[in-house]
């Protein structure tokens, strides 16, 4: 019969996830994340496995809060397309400031393993894939009701936005403009290829 966890699973990976979301998979050491979670090295492989196992863990839970955050949008707005706007505003401008890092973790991720990691790799990309698949879920149900034309592919659409979102978080880290960027996230949606 096996000991019970003396600590709690979901706040050690939420400290994780913005340890690692700050300082990326590499440079975080095992020594930081002792510090962080507040467990001895032992204590983290028994629980994780290892350091990729701790790493796949915190991805899966900002891909949650990513899809979390995705459906309270649906829930405050009136149309589909308005929630996927407000998405991309929280994600580029209410969490300029407040997030570990202002880059998304995902394409943070992506940009910094290489196939040396090639499992972890390959799970952030499905990641990616999977909120990628939320945002073409919006812009069907947009077209359902008119607010984007049919004959544009949803698929290619929901790739755009996630590839504008990558390149305004990194904007936003050079010019913090608010204002600025809530127009050019306005502009996002009311011109081409939209």
């Amino acid at each position: 019969m096996s000991k019970p966890a003396l600590f709690d699973r979901e706040e050690v990976v939420s400290k994780a996830t913005n340890l690692y979301w700050k300082k990326g998979f590499h440079a975080t050491s095992m020594r930081n994340l002792q510090d962080e979670v507040d467990m001895r090295p032992g204590s983290i492989y028994s629980a994780f496995g290892n350091k990729d196992g701790l790493f796949k863990e915190a991805l899966q839970n900002y891909v949650n809060m990513g899809l979390a955050r995705i459906q309270k949008c649906r829930d405050e707005s009136d149309t589909p397309l308005q929630a996927l706007k407000m998405f991309v505003k929280m994600q580029v401008i209410d969490t300029s400031d407040r997030a570990p890092n202002g880059v998304c973790m995902l394409a943070k991720t992506l940009g910094e393993l290489t196939s040396e990691h090639q499992e972890l790799l390959d799970i952030t990309k499905g990641h990616m894939a999977t909120i990628s698949a939320q945002f073409a879920k919006l812009i069907e149900e947009a077209q359902s009701v008119g607010e984007v034309d049919l004959s544009k592919d949803a698929k290619e659409l929901a790739s755009f936005v996630q590839i504008q979102i990558t390149g305004l978080r990194t904007y936003a880290k050079i010019n913090g403009d608010k204002k600025k960027l809530e127009e050019m996230i306005d502009n996002l949606f009311g011109h081409y290829p939209f």
